[in-house]
């Protein structure tokens, strides 16, 4: 889970060769194939491994049914593949290994109930079966996957709670507390400090340095991410995973700095699978713009639509921006950079010179309000930032621009923290509502994770 993959297999192999009947090791050996393939996206990777799944799965089949590690480490081994092949775009194989992992969890459940390493992966799968994206409702109705955001958390966070760093299976658990916590859950602040304190084991770990510069992305911390990225570099084992350069490429985005197209370079022309790639060409045509290199902006923005899938937001959104004749407006675009890389008055500084009837059209003058509420929203004042959510709302509701439906979920954030349930139940049921083309899914899975949390279903 270190991403050191050579020492990692030759220890197991060293273990096999001693005890070829432990089967745990043999469930161990699949993070490898899991990792690899979720870091790298490789189809012809995915032809070399896949037969690992029913090898494995034969294997495990050996085990003792009457030892509650038998059904969990099958559900284990199902659930890797069910998100590799998420990851591969094979969505009904997804969801079919999803449902396999997810009936032995049950009913390893109902057999060992006492056995609590079954809700880490039990407490990971009803959590994200409680907030499925639109796209995939015919997946889990044809499934009958049915979840629950605040139970399934609890279960992981209680099994962390109650057991310690050298027990097996914590450190999964870690991650995916990590993730559901600051996604579904909107307690990015709490994950923040988790990863943060020496509990989380970022030193000299590629992977959960990685999902510290994740988060730091995400949570608008784009010079920390730089320093952990660039710290990663140094550590022992060190492999110089594509997703490490796009993650690069991403903070230096946020700088509107040039360095930003050198890293996202390197990604497309080492990354072999189809994710993010067009979103990669869409920061670099329009970093290229901003800084008035209209000649690369427009052939990065012709290598859009020949490159990549259209399996992740921000790939169709990059797909969708190839249809248009014009280009984003130079200035929200910076200000909205600012914003997601947390350079708050920076981005107050460069929009406060304009008002609302300098963006001549709707949509434009919707994403004004919507980042001026963002821009307060995060320096703390919730008054003005609800004011330019509502105004933001009242422009764009009828259009499929993103701007509302986010305004829409970030004014629900407000009401939830205030402890206004039926507020913000308003709000995240007027996101579900909106139409939205960009970022659909990541948005309406945020607004269901919020009525899911305040309990009503």
């Amino acid at each position: 889970m270190s991403l050191r993959f050579k020492e990692g297999n030759l220890t197991i192999q060293a273990e096999l060769r001693e005890h070829p009947g432990n089967l745990m090791a043999v469930y161990i050996s699949n993070y490898a194939d899991c990792m690899l393939l979720l870091f790298n996206g490789d189809p012809a990777d995915l032809k070399k491994y896949q037969h690992h799944l029913d090898s494995r799965q034969h294997l495990l089949d050996n085990g003792d049914d009457n030892n509650p590690w038998f059904r969990l480490t099958k559900a284990g081994l199902y659930m890797h593949w069910a998100f590799i092949y998420i990851r591969m775009g094979e969505n009904f194989k997804a969801a079919t290994t999803f449902r396999k992992s997810y009936m032995l969890l049950k009913e390893n459940k109902r057999r060992f109930p006492d056995f609590d390493y079954n809700n880490i992966f039990l407490g990971l799968e009803e959590a994200v079966a409680g907030t499925v994206p639109d796209d995939y409702k015919w997946i889990a109705s044809i499934f009958g996957l049915k979840g629950n955001v605040k139970k399934g958390v609890a279960k992981i966070q209680n099994f962390i709670t109650t057991h310690s760093q050298n027990d097996p299976l914590y450190y999964d658990a870690q991650i995916f507390n990590v993730y559901l916590r600051f996604y579904l859950m909107s307690q990015q602040e709490e994950v923040w400090k988790l990863i943060n304190n020496e509990t989380f084991p970022a030193k000299n770990n590629l992977l959960f340095s990685f999902v510290k510069a994740n988060i730091a992305l995400n949570y608008r911390r784009a010079d920390e991410a730089l320093r952990v990225l660039t710290q990663m570099q140094s550590y022992q084992g060190y492999n110089a995973i594509p997703a490490f350069d796009y993650e690069m490429g991403s903070a230096f985005t946020y700088k509107a700095d040039n360095e930003a197209i050198l890293y996202f370079k390197r990604f497309v022309s080492q990354y072999k699978g189809k994710l993010f790639v067009k979103d990669a060409y869409y920061k670099m045509a329009c970093i290229s713009y901003v800084n008035g290199d209209m000649k690369n902006a427009a052939a990065y923005r012709g290598k859009i639509q020949v490159n990549g899938s259209t399996d992740v937001d921000a790939d169709r959104k990059a797909q969708r921006f190839t249809n248009l004749q014009e280009w984003p407006n130079p200035i929200l675009l910076k200000v909205n950079w600012l914003i997601d890389g947390g350079y708050y008055r920076q981005a107050y500084s460069v929009l406060s010179a304009y008002k609302e009837a300098d963006f001549k059209t709707v949509p434009e003058a919707s994403e004004y309000n919507l980042r001026l509420g963002r821009i307060f929203d995060e320096l703390g004042n919730d008054e003005k930032a609800l004011q330019y959510y509502n105004r933001a709302i009242y422009l764009g509701k009828e259009r499929k621009e993103y701007f509302a439906a986010r305004a829409s979920l970030q004014a629900a954030f407000i009401f939830e923290k205030k402890g206004d349930i039926k507020s913000a139940l308003g709000y995240y049921n007027q996101c579900l509502d909106l139409p939205v083309q960009d970022y659909k899914n990541a948005i309406r899975q945020q607004a269901k994770a919020g009525v899911n949390r305040l309990g009503i279903n």
